[in-house]
């Protein structure tokens, strides 16, 4: 395509045909990029349609692999060194472990990541393993380490029982009523905690063949710490003196009524074992399920462990000297946006792409499949996506709206019918206040983040911004006026207004962070038909453009969850993050403007030879201060997606 350039016979270009060839050469420029980086990105596509980039946690997963090889007596030597190089290049200058890049350290993924280097062979007085027991001690020492850390601190024998809460198997008996109940807690919450409530019914020991011991990371000794547990609130220490009285109570439980709750149990890990692709789809509930089915008396070659410990190891990223574990893999969620990418990008062979890929992922919608999100909508048909490459019990709502959505611009009605069954499922599971959670609907039981097990502060899925504007980004495509939706739409934007910060923002919930849930609600916005004038998207518009760095980009750290002073600010601009803001100012009808220009400007300096880009920093929270992930996927399709669209604007009908 040609920008024409007018001209006069004056012997100089006028500003104005300056300005023009500026704007054609910047425009050949993003044509090459597009077209280069859409050809790599075509080339990573699985030959069944499907992408799946890494998805890489922090130290505490691959620390945590080591470990359950210890504890199940399972150690493959080449294996686990290649982790401890992994574990040994992450660790900070100071000591310690950080749950995410520039993060400080963290006691609880130290602590792990200082057991398994311990459990791999390295000496406690070879200096990093100083440093980091001395960052630890610094702490507190062990016994101020998170929940999590404590029961596997307990599995090992490193700290007696008394450190952990009491996970009673009963409460699988309790009411809906009751105000615990595993139903008013998260998919994640549950998946892991019912075979914790198995493992702390057995309370077995690692096997632990070398009987490595890490009493050197504790001030007081184990046996002696009077305070595994600190108060957080009023309500905090209410339920504390309640797991107290349960603990004293619990040997009083008629022992029926304790092994019908531990074959319940039971059953409701093993029917959602969810095959090689684990319970849940998540390391840790995978784990624990593991261990609490050989803790239950079954052999290790029995297909529930051998079909377990599988797993776990397709998890595993193993590479020439260095490997490490994934908290899960994002198939179906890396998918969905590469398609909205090329068909942004357009052109044949990206239609075809995105035909195939699409043509995989109706295959995996959950139609008539069994899920807990059942339970409180009996009556709702399927029509879902799960995060993974299987978790039938689990669809999520942010993956089913991209999903979904792309569908819906595909071209023709090929997958109408899909696209239909999923907004049919997603209406029905709108929250009372009128947004949308990530799994379930209402999940908002506040004050269960108080119990002693949930020192994390993740236990539930409420509705949340970023999630909510996904599928208010469907529903507004692909509903009209005259049907039976409209208050659904009217209730999520009411939602979306109520939920914007003070200074124009959204919070990301499953993105980092302020740019991320901006973003997701501006593009949802346009969709919905808000004026560009509305004070939502200038306030927003305002708050990103005040956001963009001097080298033209846009970066935002992990710190901005702990402190909302970081929102919008990082020590470098990432292509993800810029890709995102530019994404949100052109939907905002901001394409004119020269924060875009110098946006792209970024984009198109920073990409790598390959013709894609390379970003180092974590993407998203998997639980915000506690666990944050990097998706590979990230900065291969997002900066994509915003030249293209960006290029899209750039029409001679818009110049």
């Amino acid at each position: 395509m040609t920008i024409p350039v007018s001209s006069q016979n004056t012997g100089t270009s006028t500003e104005a045909e300056s300005k023009m060839v500026n704007l054609e050469t910047k425009f050949n420029s993003i044509s090459k990029t597009i077209a280069q980086g859409t050809k790599v990105l075509l080339g990573l596509q699985h030959p069944n349609g499907y992408w799946c980039f890494e998805l890489e946690g922090d130290a505490t997963i691959p620390a945590e692999y080591i470990m359950m090889m210890h504890y199940m007596g399972e150690v493959d030597i080449e294996l686990q060194n290649k982790i401890g190089i992994y574990l040994r290049d992450h660790q900070l200058p100071e000591g310690g472990w950080p749950l995410y890049l520039g993060g400080e350290g963290n006691i609880s993924c130290t602590v792990k990541a200082y057991y398994a280097l311990k459990l791999i062979g390295d000496k406690p007085e070879e200096q990093h393993m100083k440093m980091a027991r001395d960052a630890i001690h610094s702490w507190g020492g062990a016994a101020r380490s998170n929940v999590f850390t404590r029961i596997t601190l307990a599995l090992f024998e490193q700290i007696p029982w008394r450190g952990v809460p009491c996970l009673p198997v009963e409460c699988m008996l309790l009411p809906r009523w009751f105000p615990f109940h595993i139903l008013k807690i998260s998919y994640w919450s549950r998946t892991v905690m019912i075979p914790l409530l198995i493992l702390y019914h057995y309370k077995p020991k690692a096997e632990n063949p070398c009987k490595i011991s890490i009493t050197e990371l504790f001030i007081t000794p184990p046996n002696e710490e009077k305070n595994y547990f600190l108060i957080r609130s009023r309500l905090n220490h209410v339920f504390l003196l309640i797991d107290n009285m349960v603990r004293f109570l619990s040997p009083f439980i008629p022992k029926a009524i304790h092994n019908r709750a531990l074959k319940k149990a039971e059953s409701w890990m093993i029917e959602r074992l969810n095959g090689n692709d684990g319970l849940g789809g998540i390391f840790p509930a995978m784990v624990n399920a593991y261990e609490a089915l050989v803790s239950m008396g079954y052999s290790k070659d029995h297909p529930y462990c051998a079909t377990a410990r599988e797993a776990l190891d397709r998890l595993i990223i193993e590479k020439d000297k260095k490997a490490y574990c994934q908290p899960c893999v994002s198939p179906v969620w890396d998918t969905g946006l590469a398609c909205l990418t090329l068909l942004e990008c357009q052109g044949s062979k990206n239609l075809n792409a995105v035909n195939k890929a699409l043509d995989w992922l109706t295959e995996k919608q959950l139609l008539e499949d069994p899920g807990d999100w059942r339970e409180y909508r009996p009556t709702l048909s399927g029509g879902g996506w799960g995060f993974q490459f299987n978790n039938s019990h689990y669809p999520d709502l942010d993956d089913t709206a991209v999903i979904a959505f792309a569908m819906s611009k595909y071209k023709g009605n090929k997958f109408q019918k899909s696209v239909q069954r999923s907004i049919n499922w997603i209406v029905g599971m709108q929250s009372r206040n009128g947004g949308f959670a990530s799994f379930d609907a209402d999940n908002d039981h506040y004050y269960l983040n108080e119990i002693p097990f949930a020192d994390h502060g993740a236990l539930l899925d409420p509705p949340t911004s970023d999630v909510t504007a996904r599928c208010l980004m469907l529903l507004s495509q692909s509903l009209s006026k005259k049907n039976n939706y409209q208050k659904v739409l009217e209730t999520c934007l009411k939602f979306l207004k109520n939920e914007q910060e003070k200074d124009g923002s959204w919070f990301g919930r499953w993105g980092t962070n302020y740019i991320y849930g901006t973003w997701s609600v501006l593009i949802a916005l346009e969709e919905a038909g808000v004026s560009k004038k509305d004070s939502l998207i200038r306030k927003a518009a305002i708050w990103l453009k005040s956001k963009q760095r001097d080298d033209g980009g846009w970066g935002e750290t992990n710190d901005s969850y702990v402190d909302i002073s970081h929102s919008g600010q990082a020590l470098r601009s990432t292509s993800f993050q810029t890709a995102w803001a530019l994404l949100g100012l052109m939907a905002a009808g901001e394409v004119n403007a020269v924060e875009v220009e110098r946006g792209i400007d970024f984009l198109l300096s920073s990409r790598t030879p390959s013709g894609l880009w390379n970003d180092e920093e974590y993407t998203s929270p998997g639980f915000p201060r506690v666990f944050y992930l990097k998706y590979h996927g990230y900065d291969k399709y997002f900066p994509l997606w915003a030249l293209a669209r960006y290029k899209t604007l750039l029409s001679p009908k818009n110049l």
